[in-house]
């Protein structure tokens, strides 16, 4: 009997702009080294054009995979709702979700948390099934299964970038680090909120000084 590995992955998880991916990918084991074969590695090594080559190629070889999208006001709900978690454990929820709809006998996880032994017994108590269960940091450059994952999850949030650029215009990556990104906020905080995390600080901060300078208006 093949063994099923899965590996998962995320991409988009740092922005204020967009959604957060997670992929799982799934392949006979004896198929892993193909992936190579396809030039897998982790997404971040890998220019934009090339992801979307393999992307395409991968989705052959793979025996499944399965993306899940958590769009911005699932984030903020999940993060400031009555039920709060934090990114980490909103992940794990999604990452077991991925796991009992692919059925693995081996599942391989990129771990969010800084406590890989608790992040690992949390998945595990959201299983229906027993597998067996590998969760480590940097596991997309470790394996390439989970590079797999993270090219697939790396597609999609680019995909979905490009969609919110034509939609509202050039808002760069998302991330406030970045300059673009950073000026679309501040111009359209208020304009559009089914694209803002509203549970970041970034948000949060100009939200705070237009509601200042109403009151000192007033």
């Amino acid at each position: 009997m093949k063994m099923k590995v899965l590996g998962i992955d995320e991409a988009g998880r740092g922005p204020v702009i967009g959604s957060l991916f997670l992929a799982g990918a799934l392949i006979d084991e004896n198929d892993v080294p193909k992936l190579s074969k396809l030039g897998v590695k982790d997404s971040k090594l890998l220019t934009h054009k090339k992801r979307v080559e393999i992307e395409c190629k991968l989705k052959k070889v793979l025996k499944d995979y399965m993306i899940i999208q958590v769009k911005p006001g699932e984030i903020d709900e999940a993060i400031e709702g009555d039920n709060a978690l934090n990114l980490n454990w909103l992940e794990g929820v999604k990452s077991a979700e991925i796991i009992n709809k692919l059925k693995p006998d081996r599942a391989i996880l990129d771990c969010p948390s800084p406590n890989i032994e608790k992040y690992k017994n949390f998945v595990k108590n959201l299983l229906d099934n027993k597998i067996e269960l590998f969760v480590e940091h940097k596991a997309d450059v470790n394996h390439l299964i989970v590079g797999a994952a993270s090219i697939i999850a790396k597609v999609e949030r680019e995909k979905e970038m490009d969609e919110i650029k034509k939609k509202y215009g050039n808002c760069g990556p998302g991330y406030t680090s970045n300059e673009i990104t950073q000026e679309f906020i501040r111009n359209n905080f208020d304009k559009y909120p089914e694209i803002f995390r509203k549970s970041w600080s970034t948000w949060k901060k100009h939200n705070s000084a237009k509601k200042q300078k109403i009151l000192n208006d007033f």
